[in-house]
């Protein structure tokens, strides 16, 4: 039998690989994936998405280019006792330069997250994770560290437990 926590990081991780393998086209009420626009320009960007009550924010700062399309999914678990955002970049690597970026989830206390360079987009690939250094995990929120954050950033996970108010 599996520890707790290694458990709940394997539910975790499972969750994740399901939403983000979610075709864009798909309906279900417990999964919803959206396109945006991240734009360049050195302007502070939020992009806002909601299921089932929980909410994620997306900020960012970037530089260079133009406009790039990404797709967020917001989704919850059949018991609604976990909630899951997911960002990235559908062609696996922006070539934009990130200078910030936060994800932030409503409702919802961070359990997992992880950050990538780099998203695997097609069979044989893998994602490339940013160093732990580069980011950090708070009780709500994912954000880029201060002068340690390298500039890159193509895809962005955060699963968090929802927070039940009791009556």
């Amino acid at each position: 039998m599996l520890p707790t926590k290694n458990f709940l990081v394997f539910s975790c991780l499972f969750f994740v690989t399901i939403l983000s393998n979610y075709p864009s086209h798909a309906s279900s009420e417990q999964t919803k994936t959206v396109e945006f626009d991240v734009k360049p320009g050195g302007t502070l960007y939020t992009f806002t998405e909601s299921n089932g009550g929980y909410k994620c924010s997306f900020s960012f700062v970037a530089q260079g280019g133009t406009n790039e399309k990404w797709l967020m999914s917001v989704g919850l678990s059949d018991d609604n006792k976990l909630f899951s955002c997911s960002v990235w970049r559908p062609t696996g690597k922006s070539y934009l330069f990130f200078t910030a970026f936060k994800m932030e989830l409503k409702e919802a206390k961070v359990e997992y997250a992880n950050a990538f360079s780099e998203a695997a987009v097609a069979e044989g690939l893998t994602d490339k994770e940013l160093k732990s250094d580069e980011y950090t995990i708070q009780e709500s929120e994912v954000t880029h560290k201060e002068g340690k954050f390298n500039a890159q950033l193509s895809k962005l996970i955060a699963i968090g437990r929802t927070i039940h108010q009791e009556l």
